[in-house]
């Protein structure tokens, strides 16, 4: 499925059943679940698997994947990723940093966010945005709104090693008119289709369309000052998203040459 909102240089690995998923945990990885219950190990798992399969993709050797001080994945010298899980849903995408400066992903299920967090999240345009939209396209705004500013925050932070708040970023979000192509689990660098005419250098392929799924794009305006990469700041973020299967999942992919990412 994310294959469809990322670039060709970028490989995926996902699942939505843990029991297809073999393989096993390096020491240093069990030692950061030791005490976590049961569903946390296993999404942990289930998720480094995915990670390990995606380095594979990239001809890199299995190594462990441990967590930052904020959770993050720290990927291997010379690579960089993301990981997301959700209730059926593990998904691990990763990159040569010599082509990609930082990836963010999330997952999320279709559905409404619980009572009070659209409120919690939300810029007053935000809001605006998303109930004018509820009902449209079979999706729930609501959700996608924060499945963007996750995905906007797990690109930001590997950049500056800073928090990001829900409020320091406005999100806009645009539906393609035509539905979605929904893929395997599975992708190699050169395997995805060609991006969209007129798309933004880094953007996500566009599919031919099928039934089945709703796809889009969303931008982010860094409302704090944005990270330097390569002599110039980022203030906007660019990504896909896509909404098929009860799940939506978002997708920002910064390449280091991605001169409509900058401010």
């Amino acid at each position: 499925m994310i294959e469809s909102i990322l670039p060709p240089q970028v490989v995926a690995v996902e699942s939505r059943d843990d029991d297809d998923l073999d393989g096993v945990l390096f020491p240093e990885e069990e030692a950061l679940v030791a005490r976590a219950v049961d569903k946390r190990r296993k999404e942990f798992a289930a998720a480094r698997i995915c990670a390990r399969r995606a380095l594979a993709l990239l001809g890199r050797p299995p190594a462990p994947i441990l967590s930052g001080s904020r959770g993050e994945p720290l990927w291997p010298d010379g690579i960089v990723g993301s990981i997301t899980h959700c209730a059926g849903y593990r998904g691990a995408v990763a990159a040569v940093r010599s082509e990609v400066a930082s990836i963010g992903i999330d997952a999320e299920p279709d559905g409404p966010l619980p009572d009070g967090v659209l409120d919690a999240v939300a810029l007053p345009e935000e809001s605006v945005l998303v109930r004018e939209r509820a009902g449209q396209d079979g999706v729930h705004w609501d959700r996608l709104l924060f499945c963007a500013k996750e995905a906007v925050y797990k690109t930001w932070y590997p950049l500056t090693g800073r928090w990001l708040g829900f409020e320091e970023a406005r999100i806009d979000l645009v539906a393609d008119p035509a539905p979605a192509v929904v893929s395997g689990t599975e992708s190699t660098p050169g395997s995805a289709p060609a991006p969209a005419p007129g798309s933004a250098p880094g953007s996500a392929p566009a599919p031919a369309a099928q039934p089945g799924g709703v796809r889009g794009s969303f931008s982010a305006r860094l409302l704090v000052p944005g990270p330097q990469l390569g002599g110039r700041t980022l203030q906007d973020f660019s990504g896909r998203w896509l909404a098929a299967d009860g799940l939506i999942l978002t997708a920002i992919v910064l390449p280091w040459d991605d001169e409509k990412t900058g401010g």
